[in-house]
């Protein structure tokens, strides 16, 4: 009764599943108790990769859509969690880095010549990343520093070197927006601000 043009179906036709079951029946044992289809772990796995699906959840979609059991080799609707998640960790320590790479190679050989691009464009918008945010205080300690190696490259003595200063800067800055301090931030943002200055002029 399933929709025969629906890519799961299309994928589960595909794949050569008796691939994994060569490759993984090294890491299991005839003796005691049967362990689950090697098609349906490596289902799962795949399943979990293209709904970008955690374990638990992976498992409970498998129960829900007959389309997810019938890629894992199911030609009946079975209304039961196929195994705990837990047993997906499991298996991937079973059959270790190489045989995960060996799923993978096998999506990747499905695409074809489309998964050989040579340029790959990633978005990286919503990626965190390693900046800072140029305020004045924080321009100012960079100015201090850049000054300091003026003078050392010059070999000029300098009266007061505001070291002791910058390392308090430093931690006023850190915690300036905690709520004990909003006064303070609004009294003395521009005052501190002006007496860095008053150094650079000196």
């Amino acid at each position: 009764m399933l929709d025969t043009n629906d890519p799961l179906v299309a994928l589960a036709d595909t794949i050569n599943w008796e691939l994994f079951d060569t490759s993984f029946a090294k890491y299991y044992s005839d003796e005691g108790r049967p362990a689950k289809p090697i098609r349906l772990m490596v289902g799962l796995l795949l399943l979990k990769q293209l709904e970008n699906l955690s374990d638990e959840n992976v498992v409970l979609q498998w129960k829900r859509n007959p389309y997810y059991q019938y890629l894992c080799g199911f030609n009946e609707y079975v209304p039961a969690l196929p195994c705990d998640s837990t047993e997906l960790v499991k298996f991937r320590q079973r059959i270790g880095k190489e045989g995960v790479e060996s799923i993978f190679a096998m999506s990747i050989w499905l695409h074809g010549k489309k998964a050989e691009e040579k340029q790959v464009i990633i978005d990286t918008t919503v990626q965190e990343k390693n900046v800072t945010y140029p305020t004045d205080g924080k321009l100012a300690i960079k100015m201090i520093h850049h000054l300091h190696r003026i003078a050392n490259d010059e070999g000029i003595q300098l009266r007061r070197t505001y070291v002791k200063e910058i390392k308090g800067h430093r931690i006023s800055l850190r915690f300036f927006h905690h709520p004990k301090k909003r006064k303070k931030e609004s009294q003395s943002s521009c005052q501190e601000t002006q007496n860095y200055y008053r150094y650079f002029d000196a």
